[in-house]
């Protein structure tokens, strides 16, 4: 393995481990991975630059997915502006390691909360908008993990060169 590979495989981990965090920008962690690596490889014009530029316009894409992904589920199922504020607020307390199952917990009691409290929805209705908002966030992760996986493999795949092994 060469060293560029390790640079990126240890930012590849750390990006995709980050993925279930909502604090963490796992998408960018694993970008500026991939341009260390490139760099620690030898940056070459081609074909290092077109893949650069395209990977940046993917991880921009990508992390507007979770936005994108809870508004969708908090719209289908009724939920509001503040119950999509609420679900990622209580996913970033159901990080926290005292609360069991936290990832999913905090952002369905986030959005429930809000809606119950803000917006004053009935408790049906609450629910019904902090399921749509927690099923929202649930899917983006789903899918940002899917993206993560194959940028991630495309990227080892193309440092991978037995030949510039370190060891």
């Amino acid at each position: 393995m060469s060293l560029a590979f390790l640079i990126f495989l240890v930012a590849w981990v750390i990006g995709m481990i980050g993925t279930f965090v909502p604090a963490l920008p796992a998408t960018v962690i694993i970008f500026i991975g991939s341009v260390a690596a490139t760099l620690v490889d030898g940056f070459q014009p081609w074909p290092d630059l077109p893949f650069l530029l395209t990977f940046l316009v993917i991880t921009i894409l990508i992390s507007m997915v979770d936005n994108v992904a809870s508004a969708w589920g908090a719209r289908k199922y009724g939920g509001s502006k503040q119950a999509v504020w609420g679900a990622v607020i209580g996913g970033l307390v159901g990080i926290l390691p005292v609360i069991p199952f936290g990832l999913i917990v905090g952002p369905l009691a986030g959005a429930l909360i809000a809606e119950l409290l803000i917006v004053r929805k009935a408790p049906m209705d609450a629910l019904r908008s902090a399921w749509g908002t927690l099923v929202g966030l649930l899917a983006g992760i789903a899918a940002k993990v899917v993206l993560h996986l194959l940028i991630g493999l495309y990227e080892l795949w193309r440092l991978w060169e037995p030949a510039k092994s370190v060891f």
